[in-house]
């Protein structure tokens, strides 16, 4: 098996990989009859300089390899046919910016295997740069809230060498009494919650938190349960096949926070957390959101959320009356924080622990033929045509 790393393509480049030079050649000393290649990349977290002293072969043509490796959608003209490719896509929900690159993969006869879609036989992901999206989330998040309040100040994530040194600043900050709402209890949320609790913010209960007053800043992690409910009140495991049955209960949350840092993954058919109405309210307090989940409106479960930003722009305004993007930090303006690629700002730290996850959970599948995990998560086929459980997207690619 030929395993290649393809250039990341998308503008603006990432910088992660799946597989670091270490981890390349562990692969290859424990099984010999793979061999890996990389493209050479001026914008790779890792040098090429450090793929070639690990022994690693480097090429700009990866056509004689039998699977190419990325981590962002890869540009159209990029694509080679009749290959098996991994990557995150960004398709499975419709994207409408991606629909033409999963046309072209169709086209070409590519077999996409996305990354977001390798689970376990308990249907639960296997891999995934979720931690450190959650990590850089609230980071930024704070980040933000220092610039709107001016009291004080945070050193960009990118800036760090690593999370070490970015935790190295945690102590200097002071957030006053602010009340923080996180969404969820997964992978990107407990990411966000391990800054949370580094900058020694305290954790309540939700009901402590909507009904209490406190003297330093405190933060509420929500449960599924917390957020949405059944017209009647009451919530059950049907949720999670079935969300379009319910009503979101935040409203209560939107009250009382000055931040919400959004790390729940989010159906299309699930109720959004509110309107661009309820944003227009004068109850209304939340004036930063940290978007990390990061769909974009209107199918989102922020509304606000117009766009994603960039690691080097990551804040925006979102003006409630004109519901229009704006300047940030201003009255009637709730700031954004809306990157989409959050692990590229501690690139090294996420590529080393997803080529981890890589090695420990999917590797041996890829090495099956008959993987129930490779299969579940091809969204094409060498064939041509769309695998089994995605045939839904028939209409999508033939917009």
């Amino acid at each position: 098996m030929r395993i290649g790393i393809i250039k990341e393509t998308k503008t603006p480049p990432d910088s992660r990989v799946l597989l670091t030079p270490k981890q390349c050649k562990t692969i290859m000393d424990l099984h010999p009859d793979i061999s890996i290649i990389v493209a050479p990349s001026p914008s790779r977290c890792y040098k090429d300089e450090e793929y070639l002293q690990e022994g690693i072969s480097m090429q700009e043509d990866l056509s004689a390899c039998d699977i190419l490796v990325g981590v962002k959608e890869q540009v159209i003209d990029t694509l080679i046919p009749n290959k098996q490719y991994f990557f995150f896509s960004h398709t499975a929900k419709e994207q409408p910016y991606n629909a033409k690159l999963l046309k072209a993969i169709v086209d070409k006869k590519i077999q996409l295997t996305d990354y977001e879609y390798l689970k376990d036989t308990a249907d639960k992901r296997v891999i995934a740069f979720g931690r450190w999206a959650g990590i850089v989330g609230a980071h930024n998040g704070i980040l933000t809230w220092g610039k709107r309040t001016g009291k004080f100040t945070l050193k960009p994530m990118n800036q760090c060498k690593d999370f070490k040194e970015a935790v190295s600043y945690y102590k200097d900050i002071d957030l006053g009494n602010t009340k923080i709402v996180l969404t969820g209890t997964g992978r990107v949320a407990n990411g966000s919650a391990e800054v949370l609790d580094k900058m020694k913010i305290k954790k309540v209960s939700a009901e402590d938190f909507l009904n209490k007053n406190f003297s330093e800043a405190v933060y509420c992690q929500l449960e599924t349960q917390e957020m949405f409910q059944k017209p009647d009140g009451s919530f059950d495991l049907e949720f999670y096949n079935n969300p379009e049955g319910y009503i979101s209960s935040f409203e209560a949350f939107t009250k009382v926070a000055d931040v919400m840092i959004n790390g729940i993954y989010w159906d299309n058919k699930a109720p959004a957390f509110f309107t661009k109405d309820d944003m227009k309210k004068e109850a209304f307090n939340i004036k930063v959101i940290a978007d990390v989940t990061c769909d974009i409106a209107p199918v989102a479960s922020i509304p606000s959320t117009l766009k994603a930003s960039t690691i080097a722009d990551p804040i925006f305004g979102y003006n409630v009356q004109t519901e229009k993007e704006t300047t940030a930090h201003k009255n009637a303006v709730v700031d954004m924080m809306t990157v989409d690629n959050l692990p590229n700002e501690l690139p090294r730290d996420a590529s080393e622990d997803f080529g981890n996850q890589f090695i420990d959970c999917v590797l041996g599948s890829l090495l099956n033929d008959k993987s129930n995990m490779i299969y579940n998560a091809s969204i094409t086929t060498k064939e041509g045509k769309l695998n089994k459980p995605y045939l839904y997207l028939e209409s999508y690619i033939n917009i």
